[in-house]
């Protein structure tokens, strides 16, 4: 008897898929030659069980996660969401300047609360990179993470 049932679970086609991909992005980065990257995709594919995927990324720096993070798609997808967080503190601020002008107020209240929308705008395009990192190790198979047992 397997003493870790839970180990033995059977992994699905998205599963795999996601442990590809993160094999891809290692190919693509130079970590894995084109031999080894197709002998672990070959692994991959043929893999029944969850606890069969771990060792296929286990040597990869942070689990080959941060090679995911680096794809031209995934940047692609950060600077998509830079603009769309733009479009939104653009569109509050002349939300926001509006009322402040049919208030009457003569205080420019608006700039706290854009202040605030600014600087989490620059956050965010600046550290879009490692905020695409963060992403990926939540949606990571939890049995694909360095700290799963």
């Amino acid at each position: 008897m397997n003493p870790n049932p839970a180990a033995r679970l059977r992994t699905s086609d998205s599963e795999r898929e996601q442990v590809a991909e993160i094999l891809r992005a290692a190919m693509g980065e130079g970590r894995l030659t084109l031999e080894e990257g197709e002998e672990r995709l070959g692994q991959v594919y043929a893999a029944r069980y969850r606890d069969e995927l771990a060792p296929l990324t286990a040597d990869l720096p942070d689990g080959g996660r941060r090679a995911l993070a680096e794809t031209p798609l995934a940047r692609a997808a950060t600077r998509r969401d830079v603009r769309r967080h733009a479009g939104f503190v653009v569109f509050l601020a002349a939300l926001l300047t509006g009322l402040w002008a049919l208030s009457g107020a003569p205080f420019f209240w608006p700039a706290i609360p854009l202040a605030f929308l600014v600087m989490g705008l620059m956050r965010h395009a600046r550290h879009g990179a490692d905020a695409r990192i963060r992403h990926y190790r939540r949606h990571v198979a939890p049995w694909n993470a360095p700290d799963y047992r």
